[in-house]
């Protein structure tokens, strides 16, 4: 039976990730933290109106970039603490100091961007000759020239960083502190939920009658708190339509699109051939759920079960470490090396404790290894997450290790390739190993349910909603609950037809996301999988020279667009063709699965 949550006091260390190799004390947070608006201080006084010449633009990124490479552990020490648990005070206070702290920073130094772009063009693209390790950093800076603002007027957002980011803090408060799930009642047996137990284990429960109680009462705790959450998210909505219009943009998408180097074509491609031609291999593996389940209807709520729940085997922290070492091995011994270290040296965060953030997470800090959350239930399904959030750290193992702080993070577009690249490597892995029937279906739904069904179903039905939402806003509507939930309820029933029940609480989904706080993040996912999709069949068909161009791919950060990112792997993304080989892929996966269902039943 599914147990309550611990506090977190109660969680072994051997659970919990050590932040202390990141700072190693309160002490040592406290007495450094002041010192950083003290050094932004002294890099505005010795630069601010001084720049000149070319040598002068490259003097001034490397001192930037030195003062963010020192704070950077200090910033994500006091991030990181309170996604483990949301009801620590103390954590919830560091929180509050860095984030003060950071307004002050960012507002002292918002003159770099403007200094540097004050320049002539003819200067900057001497100083992107003079040192081309600046060069990609410097053409991004060219590319924002023309809708940067006032110098008082980047200041004066800067210093407000802390109040327009509150509403992702507002939003995490609302739902990992105040939203408390009661238990819910199945046949006479009560059961506890919460958010962690209800994505962890409630909604892939096997038994119909107790999932979809879990699911109805979930959903009814989660409608108490619409109002909130949607004034919540209209205030960020409107905060970003906001400063895109500042900032000169006709449309927040455009806005946001811009960080990611990636334009609407690109964005729009993702969102609209998915919903189109994926929905009709989705709606053949969700009539194929109901078939082997025997319902006589499926919903909302049955479609994350697994085809096979009774296959799947219940395994430890350590069986994990051995699946990912043999299916990640192709990548070579320094990513095998990187594995031991992650369990052997506490970089993981296994604990299923109150007040845990949910779902799962992997945090690179520059020069430092990785910090990976996850909430472990014993699933199978867990090695997978956890070589998803490996795929995080080793490639910013290999970027950092090659390329300086400012040239080290890749765009949003191409981030989550090198993740679901893993998992296409663990299912690889796992399907040559055996000729089972049985076992094949289990790996093969696995993919289909864990790896396509998350990144190119659940995050682009949250695309496809987040698109309408800013539709709206960039038509100077305000959104709230009534209008949120419908938007999220017509997605749902585009994408799956008649073929699906969309049954009450489906449509308040988008309350569970808080990839909606972080801009255009939700259609990455596909993108990112699209690539890696991609790659995983090259690797299967070349073996070593397009692991070599892969690993190649990961030293380049962000120090190159996403699209000559993909193209350094062997993807081009500037056509439709990737993605339709991608789709066509999946259709071929539900296909041996209905094969393989007819074998195992005859």
């Amino acid at each position: 039976m599914v147990q309550s949550a611990p506090k977190r006091q109660d969680i072994p260390e051997n659970e919990q990730w050590d932040l202390t190799q990141l700072i190693a004390s309160e002490q040592q947070f406290n007495e450094v933290l002041p010192s950083f608006l003290t050094q932004a201080q002294a890099l505005e006084a010795k630069w601010h109106g001084q720049l000149q010449t070319a040598a002068d633009v490259i003097a001034l990124i490397k001192e930037y970039e030195d003062f963010h490479t020192t704070l950077t552990p200090y910033v994500e020490f006091a991030f990181l603490d309170p996604e483990t648990d949301a009801t620590n005070v103390v954590a919830e206070e560091r929180y509050a100091k860095m984030a003060q702290t950071l307004a002050k920073v960012n507002a002292t130094l918002s003159f770099v961007d403007n200094d540097i772009l004050a320049l002539s063009t003819e200067t900057l693209q001497q100083a992107q000759n003079l040192d081309a390790t600046y060069q990609h950093y410097v053409q991004r800076l060219l590319d924002r020239k023309a809708h940067l603002l006032h110098p008082a007027a980047e200041k004066t957002l800067a210093s407000l960083q802390e109040t327009i980011n509150s509403p992702y803090s507002l939003y995490n408060t609302t739902k990992l502190m105040d939203i408390q799930f009661p238990d819910f009642e199945v046949n006479g047996k009560r059961y506890p939920n919460s958010y962690n137990l209800f994505e962890g284990d409630w909604e892939v429960e096997d038994n119909t009658a107790l999932r979809r109680a879990a699911f109805d009462a979930f959903s009814a705790e989660l409608k108490k708190f619409e109002n909130t959450t949607a004034k919540t998210y209209n205030t960020h909505v409107t905060t970003e339509k906001t400063i895109a219009t500042l900032r000169g943009y006709d449309s927040v998408i455009d806005y946001l699109l811009a960080d990611q180097e990636v334009d609407r074509e690109l964005y729009n491609r993702q969102i609209d051939l998915i919903m189109k031609e994926l929905a009709p291999h989705m709606r053949r593996y969700a009539k194929l759920l109901q078939q082997t389940h025997g319902l006589e209807t499926i919903t909302v709520a049955d479609l994350k079960t697994s085809l096979d729940p009774e296959y799947e085997p219940a395994i430890t922290v350590e069986e994990s470490r051995d699946y990912l070492k043999k299916a990640l091995a192709i990548l070579g011994d320094d990513y095998l090396e990187m594995i031991d270290e992650a369990f052997d040296h506490r970089w993981i965060d296994f604990a299923q404790n109150e007040g845990k953030s949910t779902g799962a997470f992997c945090a690179s800090p520059y020069g430092n290894h990785s910090y990976i959350l996850i909430s472990w239930t014993s699933r199978m399904n867990e090695v997978f997450v956890l070589a998803h959030e490996l795929g995080h750290a080793g490639h910013f193992r290999n970027a950092q290790r090659e390329q300086t702080l400012f040239n080290s993070e890749s765009s949003t577009y191409f981030v989550e390739a090198p993740s679901t690249m893993n998992e296409m490597l663990m299912a690889n892995y796992l399907l040559k190993t055996s000729t089972d029937a049985r076992f094949k279906r289990w790996v093969i739904s696995t993919i289909i349910a864990r790896t396509y069904f998350h990144n190119f179903v659940t995050h682009l039905l949250e695309a496809a909603y987040q698109r309408k939402v800013y539709a709206l806003i960039d038509e100077g509507q305000s959104v709230n609950a009534s209008t949120l939930n419908q938007l999220f309820r017509s997605v749902l029933e585009e994408f799956w037809g008649e073929d699906v029940v969309i049954n009450e609480g489906a449509d308040l989904t988008w309350m569970r996301q808080p990839h909606y706080y972080m801009g255009l993040y939700s259609y990455t996912y596909s993108a990112g999988l699209t690539i890696s999709t991609q790659v995983s069949q090259r690797i299967l068909r070349e073996g070593e020279p397009a692991v070599k161009e892969w690993l190649e791919t990961l030293k380049l950060g962000g120090s190159v667009s996403p699209v000559e990112l993909a193209k350094t792997a062997g993807v081009d993304i500037t056509t439709d063709q990737p993605l339709k080989d991608t789709i066509a892929f999946i259709g071929g996966l539900v296909d041996q699965l209905e094969q393989l269902t007819n074998e195992i039943n005859d």
